[in-house]
């Protein structure tokens, strides 16, 4: 009988028993996130650790995350108590001290720092417009978000979508939204993984076939002295000019100053690789944490995602406009193709312009053309958080 009552026991108080049909559904949506991520492929190096954060967090009487130590949604102005959070945390809350303390977001922008050439856009400065126009969807889907009843606070975190940059949203909505960071990071890097499904139908529309041909002349070389100055240059004069930026932009120009100054190669390929894989894990294994069904199960979620697309769509026809006025003022020496790039999906929406423009002419490569906007798009996107965090907070 004891051994029955045992078993009787084990079950009632098993998550079986316990489970919500939100929970279940929030199971059924990880999974289907995993799917996304191993089967198709979609941005897989964030996709799975978030998918599988969320599905970790909704299994009933896990405790692995308690979002009450985090926000409470009738006090804005809550702040989380670390050492109770040390003491009755899970080891998801540990994971999320690193996203609520903003320090995984900029290590991610050292590594993508460290992983990419600047060479492009220093040798084509104008394509620094390119970028800054694509962040013309940040400010336009943070006013239609205040239109749609979301607060100021809430529509700079969803506007910040339209960068297609993962920590940056992921950053800014720490700092503006925390209860709506699942919905967000989810969103985002949904998106970045969607670049070549989105963009290509409205470079397209936007542009003429013969736009399309433009071949552009091969940029000129950049001297390692340049390479050596830019990251310097840049990190004094934005974190001057807006302080909120510079945990991003500073990090992302620490890393490309150790890619150029060819003397601290092992923190360099450190950076490239082991610190950003590990960051990469426990970012979004964190948040995929704050995914539980109490905040993302929500008509504003499905409001968040709808807002983010149009964000992104924005920032990518913006792009491509102001190329077709650069195409215009040049007589035709930019392709406007590459304004496309400046949003921040480094090096896919490149790559994107790269494979519109073969389509149209297959003696035509824009790669490293755009790869500057693209990188612009990086520092205009971190630029843009900077602002919405200055003037909302």
């Amino acid at each position: 009988m004891d051994f029955i009552n045992a078993i009787g026991k084990l079950l009632n108080e098993s998550g079986f028993m316990t489970m919500t049909w939100q929970q279940l559904l929030m199971i059924l949506i990880s999974c289907f996130l995993l799917y996304l991520g191993i089967v198709r492929k979609y941005e897989p190096l964030l996709l799975i650790p978030i998918a599988f954060g969320m599905l970790l967090t909704n299994l009933p009487g896990a405790q692995m995350y308690h979002a009450e130590l985090w926000v409470d949604p009738e006090n804005p102005a809550f702040k989380p108590d670390y050492q109770l959070i040390l003491q009755k945390g899970g080891i998801l809350d540990l994971f999320y001290i690193g996203i609520k303390t903003s320090v995984f977001p900029p290590l991610i922008f050292m590594g993508v720092g460290a992983m990419n050439d600047f060479g492009p856009l220093i040798a084509n400065p104008k394509t620094f417009l390119l970028g800054a126009a694509a962040q013309f969807g940040i400010f336009f889907t943070f006013i239609g978000a205040q239109l749609l009843g979301f607060s100021a606070l809430e529509a700079g975190a969803i506007g910040i979508i339209g960068g297609a940059d993962g920590p940056t949203a992921i950053f800014t909505a720490t700092k503006l939204a925390p209860h709506l960071l699942g919905a967000i990071a989810v969103a985002a890097y949904s998106y970045m993984a969607l670049v070549p499904v989105i963009q290509p139908p409205i470079m397209k529309l936007l542009t003429t076939k013969k736009e399309r041909e433009t071949v552009m002349n091969q940029l000129r070389p950049v001297s390692k002295k340049e390479k050596i100055i830019f990251p310097i240059a840049v990190t004094i004069l934005v974190c001057l000019l807006i302080p909120a930026a510079a945990p991003l932009v500073g990090m992302l120009m620490l890393g490309n100053l150790a890619r150029e100054s060819g003397v601290i190669d092992r923190l360099s390929k450190t950076m490239q690789n082991e610190l950003i894989n590990i960051v990469t894990i426990l970012l979004g294994i964190g948040v995929g944490a704050t995914a539980t069904a109490q905040n993302f199960l929500a008509v504003e979620t499905l409001l968040i995602i709808a807002l983010g697309l149009v964000a992104f769509a924005v920032g990518t026809a913006f792009g491509v406009l102001f190329g077709k006025f650069l195409y215009w003022i040049t007589k035709g020496k930019v392709n406007p193709l590459i304004g496309s790039a400046g949003v921040s999906a480094v090096p896919m929406a490149a790559r994107v312009s790269q494979k519109v423009g073969q389509e149209a002419n297959p003696s035509n490569y824009l790669l490293m053309h755009a790869m500057g906007p693209n990188v612009a798009g990086v520092i205009g996107s971190a630029v843009a958080a900077g602002i919405m965090i200055s003037l909302l907070i």
